[in-house]
């Protein structure tokens, strides 16, 4: 079993700055590859960034230049840099492993990004 667990989110102002991170604890292949989603009310999920066990990245056309996902193998966390933000930033930020074939998710942490 994985346990994914984020932390970081908040409120902040339009143009500020917020930090994710997410451990991941349990039997999993070290490394997995990970990533972010986040699903704003009344939304499907989408993809933010993904990273993969060769520390390969892609990003959403949208976050593209503002945002930077990173991984610590040593500390099973995987972290995303969030700059720029802008109020439809805004959404449930969940963190996501894909590992022996299943997927797992954190809760999510909330962004709120107001104008």
């Amino acid at each position: 079993q994985v346990r994914l667990v984020e932390s970081g989110g908040g409120l902040v102002q339009a143009g500020g700055s917020l930090r994710l991170s997410c451990v991941a604890s349990g039997s999993f292949f070290r490394p997995s590859p990970m990533g972010w989603y986040r699903q704003a009310p009344g939304q499907q999920r989408e993809l933010v960034a993904t990273i993969t066990n060769s520390d390969n990245t892609n990003y959403a056309d949208s976050v593209k230049g503002r945002f930077t996902i990173s991984r610590d193998n040593a500390r099973n966390t995987v972290s995303l840099q969030m700059n720029m933000l802008k109020p439809e930033n805004t959404a449930v930020y969940n963190c996501y492993m894909n590992t022996w074939g299943k997927d797992y998710w954190g809760r999510g942490t909330q962004v709120t990004v107001s104008s």
